[in-house]
């Protein structure tokens, strides 16, 4: 078969199942000849093997399934970073760049700041930092030793130096640590949120994703911590859900933080919350 006529069968089957069924069925053929989807439109008319075709059926069917295509493929871009991915970690998100880009304005990139990733998964926003402040120390934190071993894995793919460790947020810390910069994407979803039986989520490690207290647990106990572990006129940052704006901004201020604002993502949605260390008194 043509890979033109079996792109064409696939996006009609993918179409009941994803808004991007063409660039799905792209990526899974790409993955599975080893080339890039350019090369779809240079060698439309090429004939396929029959194991290439089988094989690519295969991953077909999991993405009907609802698997991401993340998991299927095993990577995915991030900032501009190539990734691997594991169904121990969450899948990195468009929506994730826009912590990076807040963070980075917090800090000097050419300083020699102390950077701390707290539930690194992947390591993406770890890696984005150190990417972008070479002079920079970057720790990242996860709590699950899978997800630590691929973040170390992603750091040697990328050629960045960044520490990884194992830690339930700041457990395994002492207060002689003092970073300048603490950013975390944390588990902020309900657990009664409707959207946890939905898309790609529905494959997602659940401790990834949800929290309790309306999904606010974990931000509010990272919050009332994380000044003893911040410098000086320190910042602590979090992504969190697109309706948890006001309520983050609160839990700050009532930890007497200072500089407490919002920023949106593309979407025009609250994304991202920042507040610097309260001062001593």
């Amino acid at each position: 078969m043509r890979i033109d006529e079996l792109l064409k069968g696939a996006y009609e089957r993918l179409t009941f199942v994803s808004d991007t069924a063409q660039l799905d069925a792209q990526l899974l053929l790409a993955h599975v000849l080893g080339v890039t989807t350019a090369y779809f439109y240079t060698w439309p008319d090429k004939i396929l093997e029959h194991s290439s075709i089988a094989e690519f059926e295969a991953l077909l069917q999991r993405r009907e399934q609802g698997e991401p295509i993340a998991y299927i493929i095993r990577h995915q871009a991030f900032w501009t970073l190539e990734l691997e991915v594991a169904e121990c970690t969450l899948i990195p998100r468009a929506d994730t760049e826009r912590l990076v880009e807040v963070a980075l304005a917090l800090i000097d990139p050419m300083a020699a700041n102390c950077v701390l990733d707290l539930g690194t998964g992947t390591g993406a926003i770890a890696l984005a930092l150190a990417a972008e402040s070479p002079s920079s120390s970057v720790t990242g934190i996860d709590f699950n030793e899978e997800a630590v071993a691929l973040a170390r894995r992603n750091a040697k793919r990328n050629q960045l130096d960044v520490e990884f460790m194992q830690s339930s947020w700041f457990d395994q810390l002492d207060a002689s640590n003092q970073f300048n910069l603490i950013v975390s994407n944390p588990p902020y979803i309900d657990p009664d949120d409707e959207h946890l039986a939905q898309g790609d989520v529905r494959f997602e490690p659940r401790s990834a994703l949800v929290a309790e207290q309306q999904g606010l647990a974990d931000i509010l106990h990272i919050i009332a911590c994380a000044p003893s572990y911040l410098s000086e006129a320190g910042y602590l940052v979090f992504e969190h859900g697109y309706d948890q704006g006001a309520a983050v901004r609160s839990a700050f201020l009532a930890q007497g933080y200072t500089d407490v604002k919002t920023h949106q993502d593309l979407g025009v949605n609250d994304r991202v919350t920042q507040g610097r260390k309260p001062a001593k008194g």
